[in-house]
Formats: structure tokens, sequence, C-alpha cells
């Protein structure tokens, strides 16, 4: 029996909420101490949600960081279910009183708790403001979770993660999300766009999933085995495998030297492709562990 279509009436027949209008019912201002930079800039929540991908199932859309309701406000516009994971008592009961029609109809789950600690719920997609405090830590424990995700982040972290091989800012932070995906910057989002406005510029980042074209029979050891590498990102991947086996892992790190190509031990770790620090994990695997 196939389930009801989800009631968007009045979502429908309102006009968007007006951010600034939201931060003075919640009578409550953002707090930079605590992480808190509340999106005030219209023209960017209205686009925020429409960078998923054209295909993106969204019968259940997470939001981490719900502040006082702005983006949730455009989630529910295009989602059939959306839940909420807020830290601050006071949002999260600011949210329930300005959504509880949409919580009543089974639309809206909020969740009070640390995005970091709680049990987070089956979802198809994340559409986020992420406190940026906590953009590393949050974000690898959604990529896993292998479905469309669009996250803010300060700006060169967001540059971080859709780097190319051989850039300035290609780093552990590039092979470790493009592990999981195809990693897009797709809007830079000026300081003044936010209340109160955070020190640097921040972009919108694309995730969209799909499996590596590479085989990793153990991904634990292969994230590993990356940060070890990048901790020598100036030295060659000969010394590299040396100085971090404390960091790897490895119980034989010369053993690895031994049976790596001379081609690749000269190299250093920006220079280094995902797909070939894929086929040196599963050597450094074979030989030194």
């Amino acid at each position: 029996m196939t389930e009801p279509e989800p009631d968007r009436t009045e979502t429908a027949a309102h006009p968007p909420r007006d951010p600034d209008r939201l931060i003075r019912r919640a009578g409550l201002r953002g707090d930079p101490d605590q992480d808190q930079h509340f999106l005030v800039d219209d023209r960017v929540l209205d686009r925020i949600p429409s960078y998923l991908p054209e295909d993106t199932d969204t019968s259940h859309v997470l939001e981490v960081g719900g502040g006082t309701g702005a983006l949730t406000d455009r989630l529910l516009r295009v989602a059939d279910r959306v839940t909420v994971v807020e830290r601050d008592t006071r949002l999260a009961e600011f949210l329930r009183e300005e959504f509880a029609d949409a919580i009543e109809a089974d639309r809206l789950t909020i969740l009070e708790g640390d995005a970091l600690e709680i049990d987070l719920p089956e979802f198809t997609a994340c559409v986020s403001n992420l406190p940026y405090g906590i953009s590393s830590e949050i974000t690898f424990r959604l990529l896993p979770r292998g479905v469309p995700l669009v996250l803010m982040f300060q700006k060169e972290f967001g540059e971080r993660m859709a780097a190319e091989t051989g850039t300035d800012e290609y780093g552990r932070l590039s092979v470790s999300a493009q592990h999981y995906g195809d990693v897009e910057v797709v809007e830079t989002v000026p300081k003044e766009a936010f209340d109160p406005a955070p020190a640097v510029e921040s972009v919108v980042v694309r995730v969209t999933p799909r499996a590596p074209d590479y085989e990793v029979d153990d991904e634990a050891f292969f994230l590993d085995f990356v940060k070890a590498l990048f901790t020598q990102r100036r030295k060659t991947i000969r010394n590299g495998i040396r100085n971090t086996a404390h960091i790897s892992g490895l119980e034989d790190p010369e053993a690895v030297v031994e049976a790596a190509d001379e081609d690749v031990l000269r190299k250093r770790a920006g220079n280094m492709s995902p797909e070939a620090f894929a086929a040196l994990t599963a050597l450094a695997d074979e030989h030194g562990r």
C-alpha cells in the first residue's frame, strides 16, 4: 500500500519565513563564541536546497544546526520529512513552537543534542549550515552514509575538500572526502550574509555520492595511511612511510619501502591521486602489517 503524499499546501501558500523576523521572534542573537552564525540572506537560503542533485530522494532530509529555522523552512518546501538536530536548548524549543504545525503533521522532527554524539536517524540527504567548529568531525560522520550532501563551510575548508591533486589546497581532507563522492564548491557566500558576520567567507559544497573507481579492502587503514603521509607532506613518500608508522599502524614500514616502486617513493603526498594512495595502501597492507 502506497503512503499518502505529505500535505504541503500550507507551506506553499505562504512565502518563505523572513530570517531576520525569525531571529526577533526567537529573542536570541547568534553567539560567535558558541559557533552560532545565522544565515540571513534570503537569496542564499532560497538557493541552497536547489543544489541537491536532480535525482535526490528528498523523502527525509537531515539538517544539522537548525538555528532559528530559516533553512528549515526552505527544506520543508522540498522534502517530505525533515529532521533537525539542534544542541541549543533555547533554539530547539523555539523551533518546536515556530514549526508546531509541521511537527503535528509528522513532517518535522526536532532532535535536541550534539550531532557528534546522538544517534542520527536514517536519512536520504543532508542540507546544513554547519557549526564551523565541528565541520570536519560531522562531515566524516555524514560522508559514509552515501547520500547527497549540501553543506556550508568556511571557505578554506570547503576549497580543501574539493581541491585537485597537485594544488596547494590538496591534502588529507581532499583525498578522504573525494573517496566518498564528487565534491564541488557551488557557491561562495560573503560574511555579510550572516548575523553575526563570521571572520571569513563561506562556501556551499555539494557532495554527490559514488563508489570510488579503485578498491580499498580496509577503509579505516586507508584513511589512517593517507592521514599519516600528509603529516609529512613536504617529505618524499619514502620518508613519510618510514616516519609515520605510529600514525598509520604499520609494523614493518621498511618492508613497504622495499616493495614500492621508486617512482612512487620519490613523490610527495600532495602529488598522489586518491587512486595512487589506494594502490600504495594495498601494498602497505600486504607487506607492512
